[in-house]
């Protein structure tokens, strides 16, 4: 984190998303950012939805860039990905210098348990963390018919005292770079129950596959991994041209929760913030190593006897 902080002048915050730089949540976090008069607020998004893109990145080609306005911040709209705009906002390719703090967010939707591995707001916070940066991925879980657009605002407000933290973390350079947090507000944020630290669960939004006769059959899967059954918003922009030689398959999503004390998903679901330290590698357990350090010897064994 050498050369992170920033001197004299405010603190630089680089917000991304993976809604697209136009969603309520990026806008309203923005918002609230500014509205302190502490921080100085970049913005690099995708130009578009990239929900559950988890981390892929864009190699083959190039990608285009367009400023955006955004009032009191410097905003880019990207046609890549969620790791494609952090690992650009954080290059000093766009801006100047590299920001103090990446938040990813706010998502439309929670990001817990599995959901973790398909998530590219996570995987934005994740991008910055593997190249030094101290990141936040931060999301609302947002339930149809109950939440609202100011939701977004009143959850980026009750994330500023976890903001303020760990910028001031950062100014005193103890801030720790073994880690990045995810962090998930409760639907009803007005009576959220307070912080709580938390480990990733194996709760799951289950997909599955239905055969269907057209792309518009069927409902959508929305941006917060639940299904979406009403025939009128699946509209020609969901369809996919294709031949009558092909099958059509769409995925259908089913809730498997798992509950487990201290879990990011059963701590949402008790009206905590959820507040998850996440790394960038994927051990397994430790009882995997045990098995395997008896299995792996025999591999040679195996293969030398079937020849």
């Amino acid at each position: 984190m050498d050369g992170l902080v920033s001197s004299g002048d405010r603190p630089r915050i680089l917000v991304t998303n993976d809604d697209g730089i136009d969603a309520p949540g990026l806008r309203a976090l923005v918002q609230v950012l500014l509205s302190t008069n502490l921080y100085e607020v970049l913005v690099c998004a995708p130009d578009s939805e990239k929900s559950a893109v988890s981390h892929s990145i864009t190699w083959r080609h190039a990608v285009a860039v367009k400023r955006v306005d955004i009032d009191g911040a410097t905003a880019y709209a990207v046609s890549g990905t969620p790791a494609d705009s952090a690992s650009l906002g954080i290059s000093v390719s766009l801006f100047p210098s590299i920001p103090d703090l990446v938040i990813s967010g706010i998502n439309k939707g929670s990001n817990c348990g599995y959901h973790i591995v398909y998530s590219g707001t996570v995987a934005g916070a994740r991008e910055a963390f593997i190249n030094g940066v101290p990141s936040v991925s931060l999301s609302y879980q947002w339930v149809a018919g109950t939440s609202n657009i100011n939701d977004f605002k009143l959850s980026a407000e009750a994330c500023l005292p976890i903001i303020s933290s760990i910028m001031a973390e950062i100014k005193n350079q103890r801030y720790t770079e073994r880690c990045f947090l995810n962090i998930d507000v409760p639907t009803d944020v007005v009576n959220h129950k307070g912080y709580k630290l938390t480990k990733q669960g194996k709760s799951y939004n289950k997909p599955g596959w239905r055969q269907v006769t057209s792309s518009t059959q069927g409902g959508r899967v929305l941006s917060t991994m639940t299904m979406d059954t009403n025939p009128e918003v699946c509209t020609e922009m969901d369809a996919s041209p294709v031949s009558g030689e092909h099958l059509l398959f769409k995925r259908h999503v089913t809730e498997t929760p798992v509950l487990e004390y201290d879990t990011d998903y059963q701590s949402l679901l008790d009206g905590y913030i959820s507040v998850t330290p996440l790394g960038a590698l994927s051990p397994a357990d430790i009882d995997c190593q045990a098995y395997f350090k008896t299995l792996v010897p025999g591999f040679l064994e195996s293969s030398s006897s079937a020849l």
